[in-house]
């Protein structure tokens, strides 16, 4: 079985420590829903526009938030369906958390919705590499520089089962979320299972790791963000690996760091909404089941929501829509606008 090499450093442990402060602090802000599908909403721009920048994507954040709330842009189209595809995968995380036990085919599964009608080949959508590729870039002469060698192209079915069987193991589901995610990301990178769409892929898997270890069950963090600051800096860390002992402490001392960045960030921005005396004075935790989130989240997209919309988005009858709707009111989330016909809801 894959067994990762590294060693838990003071820097690694002062960035958990530092990382475990400031989510308890957030978990237990006194929020409204409103900011609670902002902070989301940010979240998720940032992570799809960053991932997808780090590829050479042009779109810019504001283009990224528009193709967000379904309006059409005027871009290249490999670059649109580049970012429709993360916003997808990334708006719908939950549904790739396994029932029972992960497999390759949730590892092809991931790739296959991220990289639909991108690739060259469509054929190279549904399947782990047929052929080796080298990762490198082309200098002022037009030479490629070979930055990295993937292992064989035989072995990535096996290196992945390995890999996916770690995943599975008891003893991992007890380890440190952010461990787990940071060693998640860096053997998707390793074994290059794709001809392309490997580093999307291993963001990804990442952040549904730290989602259903219960890290990041909020998600309000944007991890991307942070590696497309400085991609120098990330493309660095994953270059320090020793190729041979494949020791990932120096990795894992910067995916932490970089963690320990976007919580603290957002830990300012929930500070600074609980500032608000005048909201917050009376406000308990406000629990909402899934749906009445969802229901939040398309008027935040949307503007407003009528009672047939909610009728036909979750298959439910006008009593089921008056049960959820009545506790958003009385909790003064919503409001109800018009009367007849004309009624919906918009948020407060």
């Amino acid at each position: 079985m894959f067994k990762p090499n590294f060693k838990i450093t003071d820097k690694i442990l002062h960035h958990l420590t530092e990382i475990a402060v400031a989510r308890e602090i957030i978990e237990n802000a006194r929020l409204v829903p409103k900011w609670e599908i902002s902070l989301r909403r940010e979240a998720l721009i940032r992570a799809v526009h960053s991932s997808t920048h780090i590829e050479g994507n042009t779109l810019s954040l504001e283009e990224v938030s528009q193709l967000a709330l379904g309006r059409e842009i005027s871009a290249i189209r490999k670059d649109k369906q580049e970012v429709l595809n993360y916003l997808h995968v990334l708006s719908s995380l939950e549904k790739y958390i396994p029932k029972e036990k992960f497999s390759n085919q949730h590892v092809l599964h991931i790739h296959k919705d991220l990289v639909k009608n991108t690739l060259n080949r469509h054929e190279d959508e549904d399947i782990f590499r047929n052929r080796q590729v080298v990762v490198g870039y082309k200098d002022d002469e037009g030479r490629t520089v070979v930055t990295f060698q993937p292992p064989r192209t035989k072995e990535v079915p096996k290196l992945t089962t390995n890999f996916v069987n770690w995943l599975n193991d008891s003893k991992t589901k007890k380890m440190n979320p952010i461990l787990v995610g940071g060693i998640t990301h860096y053997e998707i990178v390793r074994i290059h299972p794709f001809i392309d769409g490997n580093g999307r892929t291993a963001r990804v898997l990442a952040t549904l790791i730290l989602l259903m270890l219960g890290f990041d069950t909020k998600r309000f963090f944007a991890l991307d963000d942070y590696y497309d600051s400085d991609r120098m800096a990330y493309y660095a860390a994953l270059k320090s690996v020793d190729p041979e002992s494949i020791n990932i402490t120096k990795w894992l001392e910067y995916f932490c760091e970089g963690v320990d960045f976007c919580v603290r960030r957002v830990k300012e921005k929930v500070l600074a909404l609980s500032r608000d005396k005048k909201v917050t004075a009376s406000l308990e935790q406000v629990s909402l089941s899934k749906r009445q989130m969802q229901i939040v989240e398309t008027i935040s997209r949307s503007g407003k929501i009528t009672n047939k919309e909610m009728q036909a988005l979750f298959k439910i009858t006008p009593q089921a829509v008056h049960k959820e709707m009545k506790k958003l009111l009385n909790l003064k989330v919503v409001k109800l606008v018009g009367k007849g016909r004309n009624a919906h809801y918009e948020l407060i």
